[in-house]
């Protein structure tokens, strides 16, 4: 138990970790070791955090991680406890949003880097606040977020999705709403199932949980999901959704082409399979249609404005398939009665007013620089990558696995995201990790840690797990 006058005390030599990092690990160890034993109580913060030599904030974001994780328990007025076996004995389900650390080169999480739009966020406020509308008391309704849905349909542009006005549009907060969204729409009976890209992003299976639905990964190739393969899954497993990232698919930066997306198509009208297309990680305009322009009657077109305007601001849509758009809407009202107004109204003063276009334009071009500074580091090795997409595919050489290079990684200060992270059940992992290009902070900071990562990768036999 540890107590004031204990003799256990933690040890913070965790090399190249963030002491908040090597603290929660220092407690995951004294758990393991029986040092620290169920229901014991641990100091408080600042206690803690003046007998290692660390600022009270480190202590408390080791002790909110190690809570997250189910090892420690916070009891309101009481302190901070071991957790007991019942509390440990359920699967941990990771989260699918970090805080940054700022003393990690992070590589991980994928999000929009800082042009300035906090600011125009800020100007936008201001305006509202000013605008005297009065439309912030009750409910959002169709005729308030009308407005929203119009701006959206400009954003989108003519043509990428087919016919489209303001009332095919429905509002979520995120694309992970929405995409959940029109899966409750979509999926029925006792044993729904999914399909995706064999390789998914991790939130594909955490919405498939939340509605108890299985999710059966389809092989891909280098212009994604095959039709062959495609066909032989549904007829091995099944399906009512296919559920796509064509445009920009994660972790491997595929896009599928025109020609490849009919054929799909085809095969999807064929088998009555309705297709959901998650547009998140797309930041530039492209001429490819969506599969809603190809099968109007069957295809879902689902984005935000998370990864080319803002994180903050919790904004997606869903364009649905013709004729259905009123099914979705309900599915949203019954979920969560509408977008808030202030944000639907900042959204909206954002678009019209071209502000939102300009943050896209500028996270655009420092996504095209990050990524040629990524490939002039690291082209020497089997990189995937596209100037318009925030992340970098490294397929590991011989010598390493991609466990054990993260490890590496993590022990020089490096985040990455290995490639199992985000294979199916029924698919195996590449020996590869997705590198996000546009969270690292600063560029001298993300310049040495594409060196440090060149340098681990010509070395694999110094770091090899045994």
């Amino acid at each position: 138990m540890i107590v004031p006058d204990t003799i256990w005390q933690p040890s913070l030599t965790g090399a190249g970790k963030s002491k908040y990092k090597a603290l929660a690990q220092a407690i995951r160890d004294g758990i393991g070791s029986g040092a620290l034993v169920a229901g014991a109580k641990l100091p408080p913060v600042r206690d803690l955090a003046y007998r290692v030599g660390v600022t009270p904030g480190t202590v408390a974001r080791a002790y909110s991680l190690l809570t997250d994780e189910g090892r420690l328990v916070a009891e309101v007025g009481r302190g901070t406890f071991v957790a007991g076996q019942s509390r440990n004995a359920h699967a941990i389900v990771p989260a699918l949003i970090h805080e940054v650390d700022e003393d990690t080169a992070e590589f991980r999480s994928s999000r929009v880097p800082d042009v300035g739009q906090g600011l125009l966020i800020d100007d936008a406020l201001i305006r509202l606040g000013q605008s005297h509308r009065r439309r912030h008391i009750n409910y959002p309704t169709p005729q308030t977020d009308f407005e929203a849905r119009a701006a959206i349909v400009d954003w989108i542009g003519a043509g990428r999705v087919g016919r489209l006005d303001a009332d095919h549009v429905v509002l979520g907060n995120g694309a992970q709403n929405c995409v959940i969204l029109a899966l409750q729409a979509e999926l029925h009976g006792a044993h729904p199932v999914i399909l995706t890209e064999e390789l998914a992003y991790p939130g594909v299976r955490h919405a498939a949980r939340l509605l108890r639905a299985e999710v059966i990964g389809v092989e891909m190739d280098d212009d994604g999901i095959i039709p062959a393969a495609l066909a032989e899954t549904y007829r091995t497993h099944g399906g009512q959704v296919l559920l796509t990232a064509a445009e920009v698919h994660s972790p491997t930066t595929t896009k599928t082409s025109y020609a490849r997306k009919k054929e799909i198509a085809a095969l999807a009208e064929r088998f009555g399979l309705t297709i959901i297309e998650d547009d998140c990680h797309s930041i530039a305009p492209t001429v490819v249609p969506a599969y809603r322009a190809i099968l109007p009657k069957q295809s879902y077109f689902i984005s935000s404005l998370t990864k080319s305007v803002s994180g903050a601001l919790r904004f997606g849509y869903a364009v649905a398939p013709m004729g259905r758009h009123k099914a979705l809407q309900q599915v949203a009202q019954s979920s969560f009665h509408g977008v808030a107004q202030p944000m639907l109204d900042v959204v909206t003063d954002l678009v019209t007013r071209g502000d939102a276009a300009r943050v896209r334009d500028q996270v655009i071009a420092h996504t095209a620089q990050r990524v040629r500074l990524g490939v002039n580091r690291l082209g020497g090795w089997d990189l995937r990558w596209r100037e318009d997409v925030p992340f970098l595919w490294l397929k590991l050489p011989q010598g390493w696995r991609a466990s054990s290079f993260a490890l590496a990684c993590e022990r020089a200060g490096i985040s990455v995201r290995p490639a199992d992270e985000f294979a199916l059940a029924n698919a195996s992992a590449p020996n590869a990790v997705r590198l996000a290009v546009t969270t690292c902070g600063s560029e001298p900071q993300y310049l040495a840690a594409l060196g440090v990562m060149n340098d681990l990768l010509a070395n694999p036999d110094v770091r090899m797990e045994s």
